[in-house]
């Protein structure tokens, strides 16, 4: 039977038993589908000289000693897949742990793939079989099966040997300053700040018009603010439909939102039509000028497309050269900027990245180097003195 930290005085002694090791590892359960917020009801920690469960929702229960012990930066946070449970730190917390490592990125790094499931990685690495037939209940009811329980702290103690595998094997090929510098994103607080006036950014750009983007930006704004003061998922505010729609037609009164057919029945007499209509007048009265201005993509042109996709191939081969999976060194983004820009702001050109693979995507280019199979694989090779005639010459 898992023991599970219901006190704080227990949670404190835990805590300063695994400050003794230079590592932990961390995870949490949580759950989200009907918050906005995450309602974080499990916290699970092991390093070698132990593992621990804590019941996040026990009543009285004060997580100071847990995130006295994510702010102790003489001991490593170890996480997978960290973005969501720092999330949680940084909400509940406001911090962020330091220092931290996330063995996805570092999968992908050794090699293991793009999508690499932590199962999978478990099972590679350890040999272990993990029983996920507890991952999607709610952690949230009590009492907790002893099944859950123990598949959470397996979550934790498994961690523990991926860590060592992967930190040995990024020591042995000189990468482990790669991870590192992948750690930037997830240490930066802008990376959980959600800013209700940057919420437009996540919808998708369906409306063009100066106007309509700032009623759209103005409705987003809303949206976002409400949905965290009310604590409920953003959709259960409005939907993103209702938020195009809004901006198109631009309704000025309560008759005017019930005429919109992506708003529920009704919807004109809450108490949300109000916020929504004060949002709209916002937009509207915003200077045209001052929306941010949006090209209209077509897609790559003048041969862009072409190189796009060589490129492609180049990372792709390059990749499995070096052992890294694709995503880590380059993104589609990445790709496109280079195609039409040598001087493109993108970390494909920049450091490791750009000695791995922007200084042969930028070679490739200007045609000094080509694409060539051999036995079965994509190889770079140099062009010879002799330039074979192109086929648009003949």
């Amino acid at each position: 039977m898992v023991h599970v930290v219901t006190k704080t005085e227990d949670l404190s002694k835990i805590c300063a038993q695994l400050r003794g090791d230079a590592y932990v590892s961390v995870d949490t359960e949580f759950m989200r589908e009907s918050t906005y917020w995450p309602k974080l009801c499990l916290i699970q920690m092991a390093n070698a000289e132990g593992a621990a469960v804590i019941d996040a929702l026990a009543p009285g229960l004060d997580l100071q000693p847990f995130f006295e012990l994510m702010a102790d930066t003489d001991v490593e946070k170890v996480f997978h897949a960290a973005r969501q449970d720092i999330e949680i730190v940084w909400h509940m917390g406001g911090l962020i742990p330091a220092p931290i490592f996330d063995t996805q990125v570092a999968a992908m790094v050794c090699g293991y793939g793009d999508s690499v499931s932590y199962e999978q990685l478990v099972f590679k690495i350890t040999g272990e079989r993990i029983d996920k037939s507890s991952r999607f209940t709610d952690w949230s009811r009590r009492p907790l099966a002893d099944k859950q329980l123990a598949y959470a702290l397996s979550d934790v103690t498994h961690l523990r040997e991926v860590f060592h595998s992967l930190k040995a094997n990024l020591a042995e090929q000189g990468r482990t300053e790669w991870v590192q510098e992948e750690m930037a994103i997830l240490k930066s607080p802008d990376t959980y700040c959600l800013a209700p006036q940057d919420a437009w950014k996540r919808l998708k750009m369906r409306v063009r018009k100066p106007r309509e983007i700032a009623v759209m930006m103005a409705v987003a704004d809303w949206r976002e603010a409400e949905a965290q003061n009310r604590n409920v998922p953003r959709n259960r505010v409005l939907k993103d439909d209702a938020i195009y729609e809004i901006a198109q037609q631009q309704p000025k009164t309560p008759n005017d939102l019930g005429r919109l057919r992506s708003l529920p029945k009704g919807f004109e007499r809450s108490k949300s039509a109000h916020g929504v209509l004060g949002a709209v007048s916002t937009g509207l009265k915003r200077d045209p000028d001052t929306v941010p201005k949006f090209k209209h993509q077509t897609g790559p042109q003048n041969g862009a497309a072409a190189v796009i996709d060589l490129l492609k191939v180049l990372l792709k081969a390059v990749a499995d050269n070096e052992g890294v999976a694709p995503r880590v060194i380059a993104t589609v983004d990445d790709l496109t900027a280079i195609a039409t820009d040598d001087d493109a702001d993108v970390a494909a050109l920049k450091g490791w990245r750009r000695e791995l693979f922007g200084q042969i995507a930028l070679r490739l280019k200007a045609g000094e180097i080509s694409l060539a199979v051999s036995a079965g694989r994509v190889r770079v090779q140099e062009l010879t003195v002799e330039e074979p005639k192109s086929l648009a010459a003949e």
